[in-house]
This record gives structure tokens, C-alpha cells and sequence, in this order.
């Protein structure tokens, strides 16, 4: 096999470049939404919990199987998980850690471009007069591929393209000439620009530039604690798909970073260094900048209904912008370059790790160079992320999210958890750990290590695949129950369709509660907008855009009301249910060929072995 000489540059650098590849757009956009959503201060008992039993544990269990797997000359998932557990079985399980980096990056490139896009458009003032809806139309018409905000054509496939051809540029400079140099000075920009923002919004006075609040009420709605959520199941699986998301376990790029280590080297000190770095900049800026600017501006009852129809994505690109111009033109700038500049940083140095793990199996199975094996993996993300820029509309994006985002991750978490603890055994695992630590963690962790994490991982995927119906658990009978739509099971039976369930259908039913407000003709042709209204039915900006073709009628006029499953117009159509099972087909696509390299570099592998034992 080829020597894959890759090493880190120095402790900070590796330390920094595993702080940002933990630090995500999970810190800035799902954190406060997932605590926003299930009742701010019910969240916080939950997340911290989860973080002390799940979250650290976890992160002790991939440092250690990385370096373990870097003293054998294994880079890659497959081959570390195989070394650890000393069984061939485990080099497949390894797939998964390299299918959800492949998956995750074709679709996390393309929000980095957002970020990226909308710097440019922060600084040349394309947001300043907007109104809130003119400013949610901004970034639903930027999704029409065809679209231009800024005279170029197709500028989110360029914008995209571009910024994945910016990742493969850094990944062919290799781990301290490309990766570490970027965690040098991006993290602590990034931190930066996150203390700018996290003061700003927390100084939101009512009455100063339209501000209706302080920017403090929505910190106090999050950091009101309430023990009621210890017994609320949902609260606690949010909890923990928080924590998996924050800290970017069960992916691989820990344990890929970790295996470029020497074996004398700590990483418990590292473990905890990168998880607290993280939780900073998650709970104290991530937390602060959009809830205390949103709530500032609108009130928390007024966030609250934003949050249940736009999410993190709506929040941060319908409104953020349009609430920073209210500072006025130049603070206005100043604020959005920092937002979506840290989202940027954020963004890129994740992607940056999404893609080692691949780039390890590449040259140390076929012997690539930097430049080679970065060059194959951007085409491979390529390749499957324009289904996600072109479909994006279509839910292709959301299905690429939850099933190589959400449960692919969380099974090889469970796994690998399991591998740590039970297969290498703790005694083995907890020794592989400790040695060359600068400081003592507790022996306590040694026993969560072994029962308690593995037991919680069991638990919440079993609650995950069988969820009941609206998060009800006094549904759960021996007779049997209805699973929720966002349930695994729920999903697999396309329960989360909607109205529109039919791959091909004759009329088009409307997906949102809301009313007609415009049609719109552009560069992707003719489109009807239909604006979702809050509870008490005020406007507040969140649109979604249906395509209109020529031989389509239209069954509503201008300024008519909407509810979920109204007709909207007839013709012919294919729903987002073709392309979202697309996506699942074209994921299995994507896994099948990671196997099967990983199954012909084995036989290569196995076969070396009998001529050299």
C-alpha cells in the first residue's frame, strides 16, 4: 500500500481544525430554532445532558479509534473501524462514515454558496430598501436555477460550483498546507464576527430602529430552565439529534483527523478542548445572534410562528438581512458580511472534513496524490449535489438531510459506540484512550462509556424508528400504534408526503396555509406565490413559489385564501414525491459504490496478506 505521509503542523492546529469541523451551521442556524421550537429553557436540561452522556463520551470514542487506526497506517473509516475491531465485518460499517461525509458535503457546498452569495450582495447593497417579503423573495428566487440576482447566468449552480472548487483547491494543499492553515484564521474569525453580532443583537433597545423589544427577552425565554422537559420523549430526541449535529459525530472526520496523530500525542485534552470551543460558540453566539435580533425586531411570539414555517434557513436568509438594513445602510453591510461570513467559515471548514475521509481511502488504497484524490471527490460531490441545487425545491435536499445527515450518522455512531465499549472492550479502549493524556478525566466516564451512552444511543434510535403519531407516547400498546410521519418508519412509508403524495398527478395542492399574493414571470419562466400568513394571520414574509406552465389552469385569483390541501391549479405535474425518491435511489447509488471499492481494496488487501503474512 501507498504511505499516505500526511501529518498535523502543530496542537493548536489540529485542535482548531477539529473545533471547525464541529463548528456548523448546526451552531448558528438548527441551535436556536431546535431550542426556539421545543420551548427555549424545556431544551436546555435535555441538550446539556445529552451533551455530558452523549456528546463527550462520543467524541472520546472517535479521537480514540482515529489515533488507534493512524498507528497501523489507517486513515480511512473502513479500515480503522476493521483494525479496531479486528474483524473484516467492520470494514462495511466503516462505508457509512464515507457515505455520510460524500452525502452531507453535496449538499453542505451548496449552503456554503448561499453564504458566499450573499457577502457579495450584503456588500454591494442588494438587500437595502427591501421590505421583510421582498427579502424572502430574494432567496426563493435564487433557487430557481435559470435565476440571477447579480447578472450572472445560472448564479447558483456558478455560485456552487465555485465553492466546491474552492474546497477541492484547499483539500489538494493537504492537512497543514490546506486544512490547518484555514482553522488558523478562520475559526477565530469566525468567533469574532460571532461576538460582533452576539453584542449587537443582546444592545436591541424597543423604539431604536423599529426594534419592538429588548434583545434580551428571547435569552431569557432560552435560559429559563424547566424540569417538566425531563419528562417529554420529544424534547429529548431533539435534544440529542442536536448534539450529533453539533458536534459532527458519527460521521468519520473526527476519526480521520485523530489517525494523522502519533500515538504519543493526547487527545483527551484535545476531546474536550474541541467540544467546549464548540459549545461556546453554539450556545453563547449561536444561541444570541438570531433569537436576540429576531426577537428584538418582532416580539417572541411573532419568532415563535416564523420559526414553525421558515426554520433556521428561512430565518437567517428571508430575514436577517432585511432586519440588519434597519441599522442603516453601512451597519447594515457591516452585520451581514459578519453573519454570512461566519457561515461561511463555519460551512467551509466542515466541508473541509466531510471530505478526508474519502481522500484517506483514495491514497491509501490506489496511491493517489492530494491533488488527484481531491480532484475525484469534487467530482463526485458534483455529481450527486446538482440534484440538490437544481431539485432543491423538490425536497432533494431535505431527503439527502435526513437520511445520510440524520440516520446513517446516528447508526454508525450507535455502532462505533458499541465497537468501543463491547467489542475492543472498555478496559482495552479506556487504556488506548488515557495514554499520553495531559490531564485525568474522570473514571465515572469509563462506566458511561460502557453502559450508559450505548444504552441511550439504542434507546433514542429505537424511539426515532417508531415515533407515534404527533409525538404522543400514550399511543404505545401491545395492539400497536401510528407511527408519526417524521418517524423512520413514518418516512420509509412516505407518510410525510402530503397533500401532493402522487409521483405524477393531474392537480396541484397547496402545502402551506397562507393566500395567493402574486405572480411572478422571470428567467425560469412563470411562477404563482403563495405567502404564508402567522396565527393571526398577518403577513410575516415566508413564500413558497409553484411553477406555471402554459397549459396549466389555474384555480385561484389574486389575494385568495389558502389552506393545506386547497386545489391550486390542474394540469400535469410531477411532485416532489418523484424526485425525493429519486434522491433515496440515488443515495443507495452512492453507498453501493462506496462498498463495493471498499469490498475490491479488501480482496487487494486480503491477498497481500497471504503473500506477506
Amino acid at each position: 500500500m501507498a504511505s499516505n505521509s500526511e501529518s498535523w503542523g502543530s496542537r493548536i492546529g489540529i485542535v482548531l481544525a477539529m473545533a471547525g469541523n464541529a463548528v456548523g451551521f448546526g451552531n448558528f442556524l438548527r441551535f436556536p430554532i431546535q431550542a426556539m421550537e421545543n420551548g427555549g429553557g424545556v431544551f436546555i436540561i435535555p441538550y446539556i445532558v445529552c451533551f455530558l452522556l452523549l456528546g463527550i463520551p462520543l467524541t472520546f470514542v472517535e479521537w480514540t479509534i482515529g489515533r488507534f487506526g493512524g498507528q497501523f497506517g489507517k486513515h480511512s473509516t473502513p479500515y480503522i473501524m476493521e483494525q479496531t475491531g479486528k474483524r473484516r465485518g467492520w470494514r462495511y460499517v466503516g462505508v457509512l462514515g464515507i457515505f455520510s461525509t460524500l452525502a452531507i458535503a453535496s449538499y453542505y457546498c451548496y449552503i456554503e454558496s448561499w453564504t458566499l452569495t450573499y457577502v457579495y450582495h450584503s456588500i454591494i447593497g442588494s438587500f437595502q430598501g427591501m421590505s421583510q417579503s421582498e427579502t424572502a423573495s430574494f432567496f426563493s428566487d435564487y433557487q430557481n436555477t435559470g435565476n440571477s440576482h447579480s447578472g450572472i447566468p445560472y448564479e447558483n449552480v456558478i455560485a456552487f460550483i465555485l465553492c466546491l472548487a474552492l474546497n477541492i483547491w484547499i483539500l489538494s494543499r493537504g492537512l497543514k498546507g490546506g486544512i490547518e492553515k484555514v482553522a488558523k484564521f478562520g475559526v477565530p474569525l469566525l468567533i469574532i464576527f460571532g461576538i460582533f453580532l452576539a453584542i449587537r443583537g443582546i444592545m436591541i433597545q424597543p423604539g431604536e430602529y423599529g426594534a419592538i423589544a429588548k434583545g434580551v427577552e428571547g435569552l431569557d425565554f432560552l435560559w429559563t430552565p424547566q424540569v417538566s422537559s425531563l419528562l417529554d420523549p420529544k424534547v429529548w430526541l431533539a435534544a440529542a439529534g442536536q448534539i450529533f449535529f453539533t458536534l459532527s459525530l458519527g460521521m468519520g472526520c473526527i476519526q480521520c483527523y485523530a489517525s494523522y496523530m502519533k500515538h504519543d500525542e493526547d487527545i483527551a485534552l484535545g476531546a474536550l478542548s474541541t467540544s467546549f470551543v464548540n459549545e461556546f460558540v453554539e450556545i453563547v453566539l449561536g444561541g444570541t445572534i438570531i433569537i436576540s435580533i429576531s426577537v428584538g425586531f418582532f416580539g417572541l411570539e411573532h419568532v415563535l410562528s416564523m420559526i414553525s414555517n421558515e426554520g433556521g434557513f428561512g430565518i437567517a436568509f428571508q430575514t436577517m438581512p432585511f432586519l440588519f438594513n434597519k441599522w442603516g445602510a453601512v451597519m447594515g453591510i457591516l452585520c451581514g458580511v459578519a453573519f454570512f461570513g461566519l457561515l461561511f467559515i463555519a460551512g467551509i471548514t466542515s466541508s473541509l472534513a466531510m471530505c478526508t475521509p474519502a481522500q484517506a481511502l483514495l491514497r491509501d488504497e490506489f496511491g493517489w496524490s492530494r491533488t488527484k484524490s481531491a480532484i475525484a471527490i469534487g467530482i463526485t460531490i458534483l455529481l450527486w449535489g446538482l440534484p440538490t441545487v437544481i431539485f432543491y425545491k423538490q425536497g432533494v435536499f431535505s431527503e439527502y438531510d435526513y437520511w445520510a445527515g440524520t440516520v446513517s450518522l446516528f447508526v454508525f455512531a450507535m455502532l462505533e459506540a458499541i465497537l468501543f465499549s463491547w467489542v475492543n472492550g472498555i478496559d482495552n479502549s479506556w487504556k488506548e484512550f488515557n495514554h499520553a493524556a495531559d490531564i485525568k478525566i474522570p473514571k465515572i466516564y469509563k462506566y458511561i462509556l460502557k453502559y450508559i451512552t450505548p444504552t441511550l444511543l439504542i434507546i433514542i434510535f429505537i424511539a426515532a424508528l417508531i415515533k407515534p403519531n404527533n409525538d404522543d407516547w400514550s399511543q404505545l400498546s401491545l395492539k400497536g400504534w401510528e407511527v408519526d410521519a417524521n418517524s423512520i418508519i413514518g418516512k420509509f412509508q412516505g407518510k410525510d408526503a402530503g397533500p401532493n403524495h402522487k409521483w405524477i398527478a393531474d392537480t396541484l395542492y397547496a402545502d402551506l396555509n397562507g393566500y395567493f399574493s402574486e405572480t411572478i414571470i422571470d428567467g425560469s419562466g412563470k411562477h404563482i406565490r403563495i405567502t404564508a400568513l402567522n396565527e393571526i394571520g398577518n403577513e410575516y414574509g415566508f413564500a413558497k413559489s409553484y411553477p406555471l406552465k402554459d397549459d396549466d389552469t389555474l384555480l385561484l385569483h389574486e389575494g385568495d385564501p389558502v389552506e393545506i390541501g386547497d386545489p391550486i391549479m390542474t394540469g400535469r405535474f410531477v411532485n416532489d414525491t418523484f424526485y425525493q425518491a429519486f434522491a433515496r435511489l440515488y443515495m443507495i447509488l452512492l453507498l453501493l459504490i462506496i462498498f463495493v471499492i471498499v469490498f475490491f481494496t479488501s480482496q487487494k488487501r486480503d491477498k497481500l496478506k497471504k503473500v506477506n503474512p
